[in-house]
């Protein structure tokens, strides 16, 4: 996958000021905010700054936590995981793999099959529905 370097002006010409701060500058939307929380559609979920596939709606499940959460990404070189000590806290940082934006973060606390909640901000992601064949 061709990685996506842009400007930092040229992120926020792309970026409104909420995506931006999320995806570039590793902020995080306030809980039970986003507009995919609820979101139960078929379709896959994209990044928002380089619109890379990350999750499928098959993974998503409502971890009761205020954010999309899924099992797993869609691929294994859909995103990146990183050591976040942010926060007095140690955390995993999930970013896009492509463009390297904050997405969230991923926890050991999800259902079966993974044991994993990747917990990701709203903002940091597109939706597209599934195409009924």
């Amino acid at each position: 996958m061709e990685k996506l370097l842009l400007t930092d002006a040229e992120w926020r010409e792309r970026l409104t000021p909420v995506q931006y701060h999320v995806l570039r500058e590793a902020g995080t939307e306030r809980a039970f905010s986003g507009a995919l929380n609820a979101n139960k559609a078929d379709g896959l979920y994209s990044c928002a700054g380089c619109g890379n596939p990350l999750f499928d709606s098959d993974d998503k499940y409502d971890s009761g936590s205020g954010w999309p959460s899924f099992t797993r990404p869609i691929g294994p070189d859909a995103v990146t995981d990183h050591e976040d000590l942010s926060h007095g806290m140690r955390r995993v940082e999930t970013r896009c793999a492509r463009c390297d934006g904050h997405l969230g973060h991923v926890f050991p606390d999800g259902p079966p099959p993974t044991g994993l909640r990747y917990c990701m901000n709203s903002v940091s992601l597109d939706f597209q529905p599934r195409s009924g064949d």
